[in-house]
């Protein structure tokens, strides 16, 4: 199973809104699937034009891995050597810090994952837990 676009717009709708609610800088939002394919995304009017392939990044180092965004940052400053060797496997893809949170159907299994830039990390991942929820899934910050 993976995160329908449907979903996925239901998320990325909510974490918009959220940032909105918290006035925080645009936001870019990404939703990959369970294999690191791009389900959706958009750039809020303001935004960065490279916040693209930051929210990938992260996104896709937490689908990639298995895990998110804050362990993938703890993993970094503990073994910054395993990170980077899986940087390098990823072709420099992967962002390993907050904001990467994997998305969890009602069974736990991972279905995709979402980036969330912008604003701090930890706004990113405000925003981002609210858009999940409101989608009915879990999220794995």
């Amino acid at each position: 199973m993976t995160v329908s676009l449907e979903q996925a717009r239901v998320v990325i709708a909510g974490i918009l809104k959220k940032g909105r609610d918290m006035g925080l800088k645009p936001l870019s939002v990404i939703v990959l699937d369970a294999g690191g394919h791009v389900q959706a995304f958009e750039r809020e009017d303001g935004a960065a034009p490279g916040r693209f392939a930051i929210a990938h990044g992260k996104a896709y180092g937490s689908v990639m891995l298995g895990m998110a965004g804050r362990a993938q940052m703890a993993r970094a400053e503990a073994q910054a050597y395993f990170m980077a060797a899986v940087n390098g496997v990823y072709g420099g893809a992967v962002i390993p810090v907050p904001g990467g949170l994997l998305l969890r159907d009602d069974q736990g299994d991972v279905i995709g994952a979402v980036g969330v830039t912008g604003d701090t990390s930890d706004n990113d991942v405000e925003a981002a837990l609210a858009g999940i929820e409101a989608a009915g899934l879990t999220a794995e910050a």
